[in-house]
């Protein structure tokens, strides 16, 4: 059997305690579950400051040091705020002191009448539940209660905490405790004492240290019921200013205060009498947000479903306010948090249970006064304040989410490797809303430092970063592309400036006519009409190169996708090539050899298809038009397809009809949309097989000439509805995180507009799924040749 020194104890708070406002959140959410009936009140009862107290005995203790000198200066240092009588009573003491041994006595007396009171009104301990719980570290009655609660399947915990540890909590705040508490029969209150300093003896065992409760005073009315927890010999230097910030920022949070202040469960806190003030959150600020999302997690027979509200009011462009729902259902959920990878459980995304989150994200150059709030200045600091993304159980904080040091959801990191919009922690107010009943697996580390590593840990944080760093930032970008930087017309602005001239040309030569004195100011607005002219010339040919870049930029992205196709199959030819030669070392008979070096020989040959199929995909090659057929073109890039379609047991139905169809363009862009496509069938069908061991991955393309078009599917997952035109937008993807790019889709289409043709997804639904398979690639009838 295990024998423990006291000592252990105090290393077992320190450990389990790690800040003040974690030692106020266990005593709070104590009070709570002992069911109190007016809320949880904190008092600071503070007579003399500890470092005035701590200085003032170093000096005493000094040669020299004591004299009436210290004793005016110690009495000058009292708390005029503390209440009268502690305060006649230190006063008295300091007075009466002659040595220094009396003032040394004196000083720790009066040290000792500072206190922290926590007091709840809830159902109280009796003698008895001091010594079975209390006394307990790591009692186990409320933790039978919640698991029972689980196991029922209960939508509410009846405890906020159950690990038995909350005692500890007064012992970070000081090393003496009182505890007064009384249950309704109780006709007077029992009281416990402890002296934390007795634990710190290095030989003593903690079976040495008596501690027994006993029978106190009255109780404060004869059906009063509830606890007071008064902490002397108080840790830390506390001051009015101190607490204030602690109420505006730390007690302003431990609380859900996205609330209705009705709601918030009543924490009060006092300063020697006086209430000091507990801000909740400001809707008007919410309301002022430039970009939100909200977003509901839930589990609908058995499947989870993720429901997604965006909203862009002012991305700092001229734009209305755009708003978007999106729904991810439970196939795209496991691509993307389980993908092909399945680095976590399928499990793992209903065991987590449904929750909540609501996100509003603030641009701080575009704030301004907030009618309500106050001045930009006062807007500014309330945003700060509030900034970071919180995390609550049950309306109660889960530390440290969402401090002004801690980036959960590596919002700042990401932000760091963008470029545009930058979502980073401190430009966002937000909250995130689980509970015990519902999350059972989102259980608190012990020592209150976050969520437990689990693999439904793991799902809360993807989602939430799925939420935030691909559907908000991509929303927000597809605004900016509507709205910023439109492509201009210009033709119709050419057209629309030499009419322009043509009608100043002629005011120009009335003006002449009628006002022939006035050659010189005429002259001047024929020579500011010409430097217009040339300044909308050079303007129009700027715009045009601009535009020449960006759609190089669409190129160059679409040859890197192809390169890095390629480099993927040398790396596996390059594998099984090692593979043969080490091979070669252990059988080197002429016959061996000669196998071996022809399995060589193979795949450098299916690897040199995929550098010729590169060579079109150059940008020189994109942008050369040329007479084709387009039976052959898809026959060729399948072809180079064939060892990965053998390797992934990918069939191909191609059409039976093989007349040539016979067209011109630029041959590239068509191999580069059809890459595209094969990409993405090949990651969904993988992700379909590893789930489903009989199903058989297959493409299937039919050919139209006229116009020509080309009809490209799969049996994979199919895509939902609602996804038809996202699935098109820049960055928009469903991928699992290392494989989410969301630009081939993307790149498809722009090179299909550059053809003058569309790349869409058919509209009809399979019947079996109800979701969309068919890619339909048409050109425009002149391409016919």
């Amino acid at each position: 059997m295990f024998r423990i020194t006291a000592r252990t104890v105090l290393e077992l708070g320190s450990e389990l305690i790690s800040s003040d406002i974690i030692a106020f959140y266990e005593l709070i959410k104590n009070g709570f579950d002992a069911g109190t009936k007016s809320g949880v009140e904190i008092h600071f009862n503070i007579v003399l400051r500890r470092n005035h107290y701590l200085s003032a005995r170093d000096r005493a203790l000094k040669s020299g040091g004591f004299g009436h000198a210290l004793i005016e200066e110690t009495l000058d240092r009292l708390n005029p705020e503390a209440a009268t009588h502690l305060l006649e009573s230190a006063r008295s003491k300091l007075s009466s002191v002659r040595n220094r041994d009396q003032f040394l006595t004196a000083i720790d007396d009066v040290y000792g009448m500072s206190d922290i009171t926590v007091s709840d009104t809830g159902t109280g301990m009796s003698l008895s539940g001091l010594t079975d719980n209390f006394l307990v570290i790591g009692t186990a009655s409320r933790k039978r209660e919640v698991d029972s609660a689980l196991r029922r399947g209960d939508a509410k915990s009846p405890y906020l905490g159950e690990k038995g540890i909350g005692r500890l909590s007064a012992m970070r705040l000081g090393d003496k405790l009182q505890v007064e508490t009384a249950t309704v029969a109780d006709d007077v209150l029992n009281v416990l004492s402890i002296d934390w300093a007795d634990f710190s003896s290095i030989d003593a065992m903690l079976s040495d240290i008596d501690i027994r409760p006993s029978i106190g005073g009255a109780k404060p009315n004869p059906t009063w019921s509830g606890t007071r927890i008064r902490v002397g010999a108080l840790a830390e230097d506390w001051t009015k200013a101190r607490v204030k910030r602690m109420a505006e920022y730390d007690f302003a949070r431990l609380t859900d205060p996205f609330n209705d202040p009705k709601r918030r469960p009543r924490v009060a806190l006092f300063w020697n009498g006086e209430r000091l003030d507990i801000p909740w959150m400001e809707r008007a600020l919410l309301n002022a947000s430039h970009a939100s999302i909200k977003g509901v997690y839930e589990i609908e027979n058995g499947a989870p479903v993720l429901r997604l509200d965006l909203v862009a009011s002012n991305l700092g462009f001229e734009h209305p306010k755009e708003a978007e729902s999106s729904i991810v259902r439970s196939i795209d959920l496991q691509a993307l948090l389980i993908g092909n990878e399945r680095e976590l459980p399928a499990s793992s995304m209903t065991t987590i249970g449904p929750f909540k989150f609501e996100m509003y994200w603030f641009n701080r150059r575009l704030l301004s006064r907030i009618e309500g709030i106050g001045d930009l200045k006062a807007v500014r600091n309330l945003q700060e304040r509030w900034s970071g993304i919180l995390l609550f159980r049950d309306g109660f904080r889960v530390f440290p989410y969402g401090d002004d040091d801690d980036d959960w959801l590596g919002l700042d990191r990401k932000a760091l490797r963008r470029s545009g919009y930058t979502l980073n922690k401190t430009q966002f107010i937000g909250r995130v809303e689980i509970s015990r009943g519902a999350n059972p697996h989102l259980v608190d580390q012990t020592n209150r430092e976050g969520l437990r590593e689990t693999s439904e840990q793991q799902v809360l944080i993807e989602i939430l970063q799925y939420a935030i760093q691909d559907q908000l930032f991509r929303f927000m970008k597809h605004v900016e592309g509507q709205y910023k930087g439109q492509r201009l017309d210009l033709a119709e602005a050419k057209l629309e400036v030499e009419d322009l001239n043509k009608r100043a040309r002629t005011a120009i030569t009335q003006l002449r006519k009628l006002a022939p004195h006035a050659k010189a100011e005429v002259e001047t607005l024929q020579q500011a009409l010409l430097e217009f002219s040339e300044f909308a010339d050079k303007a129009r040919q700027r715009i045009e190169e601009v535009e020449r870049q960006s759609k190089q930029m669409i190129e160059m992205a679409g040859v890197g996708l192809m390169v890095e196709i390629v480099a993927h199959e040398l790396a596996r030819a390059s594998e099984n090539a090692l593979q043969n030669i080490e091979a070669l070392r252990s059988k080197a008979t002429p016959s061996d050899v000669q196998d071996k070096l022809a399995s060589l020989r193979d795949q450098m040959l299916s690897l040199s298809k995929r550098i010729r199929v590169l060579d079109p995909l150059s940008v020189s090659g994109r942008q050369t038009s040329e007479t084709f057929d387009l039976h052959q073109l898809i026959r060729e890039t399948l072809t180079a397809h064939e060892a990965q379609f053998a390797r992934h047991r990918i069939s191909v139905s191609l059409p039976t009809e093989t007349r040539p169809v016979k067209i011109r363009a630029v041959k590239g862009m068509i191999i580069q949309i059809l890459e595209n496509l094969i990409s993405n069938s090949k990651y969904w069908m993988d992700m379909k097989s590893s789930r489903e061991p009989s199903y058989k991955p297959k493409i299937t393309i039919e050919v139209l000439d006229h116009p020509p078009t080309i009809f490209y599917a799969d049996n994979g997952p199919g895509i939902a509805p609602e996804n038809r035109e996202r699935i098109f937008r820049s960055f928009f993807s469903l991928k699992e995180k290392p494989k989410r790019r969301g630009l081939g889709l993307f790149i498809g289409r722009e090179c299909a507009e550059y053809l003058g043709g569309s790349l869409t997804l058919d509209e009809a639904p399979l019947k079996e799924t109800g979701r969309l398979n068919r890619f339909i690639l048409e050109l425009p009838g002149s391409a016919v040749k």
